[in-house]
């Protein structure tokens, strides 16, 4: 069980942290929530130490004889700070020690995460940006904010991610540090694919895979959270969109193929993708025909046979269409065989297809489909492997994106 402080800003998407400590504490944590006096006018304290089971205060002058304000924050494995306010970012980043969430940053040894949420003319100003700077440049986490809806009709970046995604953040720096989320993929854009594909035997019926998208939905959030651009072409995944992530939904191979080749080249956007991963299981063949009615047993349209033809291989397009310095990273769900072991076919499988990178997953036995954790081994064009241990997506995720980082071109 892990020593959580939740703190709570002053904004209206305080009401999103009731939630959130939620997530956490039936995830088995013990959270202790510290807001500030601005943060009870939205949630009352009685709320928070309902759900925590834990007392709730603001001032540093409460509970003198534990000395919580020094207490708190040395005991803690993780700071939280959701919602991070323009002005709890700049107290922060000056150092204040005015009320007892303050205080608390000041004596953390633990990683800090800030998830700001304000309007966008408060986020985009440069006070607000050099406070960010300087709280990253010590070593916190301060997420990018979401885009969309604000206060009143206002609508822009500075909403406040869903509790499920700061959840599953939260979850993985406890587990593998700060420095999974740290900013390396700022400015990058990338496009990634996940679930599985659709193919139409009639209005009814479909071939399709047991892909859940969760892997790709995973590598999705963390590249955005360290600062990415990100599409997501989801081939029929029914599931909320990962924070600050363009999502483009999609159900065949064909659908599929269209949408990966337009959002990698840059087609609409004039500004070609700088890594595109496919984590999306792409079915290899389709249906010769589509009934245009309900195929029935026993009657005139009941098939003896189904004629399969070939879909196109859009990885291996991908990697012949990719523009200079775009790097490509394929997945293999292999399992072994009286040929050959998994790392055998995925090294087979890595030269036919000409990636710069294969994770390859073990799906013997019905592993990975529909799991929370996954463990793969990344192989590289170069003869290198990285072997990523089992774990949950998102920190599965972070490691791919380790790999990506070090291999991708620089920026001009």
């Amino acid at each position: 069980m892990s020593q959580i402080v939740l703190g709570v800003g002053g904004g209206v998407a305080a009401y999103k942290s009731a939630l959130l400590l939620r997530a956490l504490t039936e995830s088995g944590h013990d959270v202790r929530v510290v807001p500030t006096v601005s943060a009870l006018r939205f949630v009352g304290a009685a709320t928070f130490e309902a759900l925590s089971g834990n007392p709730v205060s603001t001032e540093v002058w409460d509970d003198v004889p534990e000395v919580a304000h020094v207490r708190i924050g040395q005991t803690a494995d993780l700071v939280l700070v959701n919602p991070a306010t323009a002005d709890l970012l700049a107290r922060a980043a000056a150092g204040r020690a005015d009320d007892l969430l303050t205080a608390t940053l000041l004596t953390a040894h633990c990683p800090v995460v800030f998830v700001p949420a304000m309007h966008t003319e408060m986020w985009q100003h440069p006070a607000t940006q050099d406070n960010v700077a300087t709280l990253r440049r010590r070593g916190a986490v301060v997420l990018p904010p979401a885009v969309g809806r604000l206060t009143g009709p206002d609508s822009g970046p500075g909403r406040l991610p869903e509790p499920a995604d700061v959840a599953a953040l939260a979850e993985l720096v406890l587990s593998a540090g700060a420095g999974a989320l740290t900013p390396d993929l700022d400015g990058r854009r990338v496009v990634i694919s996940a679930g599985g594909t659709r193919e139409p035997l009639d209005p009814v019926r479909f071939l399709g895979n047991r892909s859940s998208g969760l892997q790709g939905w995973a590598l999705a959030r963390v590249a955005a959270a360290r600062g990415a651009e990100v599409v997501l072409v989801a081939a029929n995944v029914e599931r909320p969109a990962p924070f600050g992530v363009r999502v483009v939904p999609v159900e065949t191979a064909e659908e599929l193929r269209l949408a990966m080749h337009s959002e990698s080249s840059g087609r609409e956007t004039a500004r070609p993708a700088d890594v595109v991963v496919m984590a999306a299981a792409v079915a290899d063949f389709r249906p010769t025909t589509v009934a245009g009615s309900k195929l029935k047993k026993g009657g005139a349209t009941e098939p003896s046979s189904l004629e399969l033809v070939r879909n196109p291989d859009v990885l291996v397009e991908l990697v012949g269409a990719r523009p200079a310095g775009q790097l490509v990273v394929g997945f293999a769900a292999e399992t072994g065989d009286a040929e050959g072991d998994v790392l055998t076919h995925a090294r087979a499988k890595l030269a036919r297809k000409g990636v710069d990178l294969l994770v390859v997953n073990d799906v013997s036995a019905g592993r990975v489909f529909g799991r929370s954790e996954n463990e793969v081994t990344v192989l590289a064009a170069d003869g290198t492997a990285t072997a990523v241990p089992a774990g949950r997506k998102d920190a599965v995720a972070a490691a791919i994106w380790d790999v990506v980082a070090d291999r991708v071109v620089p920026q001009a």
